[in-house]
C-alpha cells in the first residue's frame, strides 16, 4: 500500500462522508425496531431526520470522532454507516460502531468489507493502536463478523440490558493494530 492508495475504497463498498441528504435513508432505518435493538441499548424509538441531524453534526464537528457513510462501490446506494469515536488520542484507542441499514443487505459481505476499510483507516491513517466495541449477546451475526475481523472477546457486562422480559449480556471486544496486521498479512481479505 502506498500513500496514494484510496484507503476508503474497497471492491464492493467505499466509505465517504455522511451527507445531510443521507438522513432520509437513515431515518427510514430508525423506523425498524429490529435494526435499533441490534444497534443500541436505548429504547427502540423511531427517529426523524430532524432528530438525527444533531447527532450527525456533533460527530462531524468532534475532534475525537469520524462518521463515515458506507456506500456501494459506485456510490449510488447508501448501505449504512460507521463511527470511529470516543478516540483517546494520547493512548491510540477508539470505539467502532457499524450499522448496515436495510435488512435485505445484511449477511452479504458489505459490513465485513466496510469494517476492513474502517480498520485500515483507524490503524494506518489515524494511527490508532487499539479499536474496541461492544455487542449484545443476542446479535450473533455481528459477533461472527467481529471475530472474523480478528476482534477478541475481552469481557462481559453481565445482564446489561433487558428486552422482552429477558436479561442479555453485552460483550466487550478489542483488536490491536499488530493483531489486525498479522491477520491481514496471513492472507485474509484486506
Amino acid at each position: 500500500m502506498t500513500p496514494s492508495d484510496n484507503i476508503l475504497q474497497g471492491d464492493a463498498v467505499r466509505l465517504t462522508a455522511l451527507e445531510r441528504e443521507d438522513l432520509a435513508a437513515v431515518a427510514r432505518w430508525y423506523q425498524n425496531a429490529e435494526f435499533m435493538r441490534l444497534l443500541d441499548a436505548r429504547a427502540a424509538q423511531p427517529q426523524t431526520e430532524a432528530q438525527l441531524l444533531p447527532w450527525m453534526e456533533e460527530q462531524q464537528k468532534a475532534s475525537d470522532a469520524f462518521l463515515l457513510a458506507i456506500r456501494s462501490g459506485d456510490g449510488s446506494e447508501l448501505l449504512g454507516y460507521i463511527e470511529l469515536d470516543g478516540i483517546l488520542w494520547p493512548h491510540g484507542v477508539g470505539w467502532l460502531t457499524i450499522a448496515i441499514g436495510d435488512p435485505a443487505r445484511w449477511g452479504q459481505g458489505s459490513g465485513y468489507e466496510a469494517a476492513q476499510l474502517a480498520l485500515r483507516f483507524a490503524f494506518h491513517e489515524l494511527n490508532l493502536r487499539r479499536v474496541q466495541l461492544t455487542v449484545f449477546a443476542y446479535n450473533q451475526r455481528a459477533i461472527a463478523l467481529y471475530e472474523k475481523l480478528g476482534f477478541r472477546r475481552e469481557g462481559v457486562f453481565r445482564e446489561f440490558l433487558q428486552r422482552d422480559g429477558q436479561c442479555h449480556d453485552m460483550t466487550l471486544y478489542g483488536l490491536l493494530r499488530r493483531e489486525w496486521e498479522a491477520q491481514s498479512a496471513g492472507g485474509s481479505e484486506r
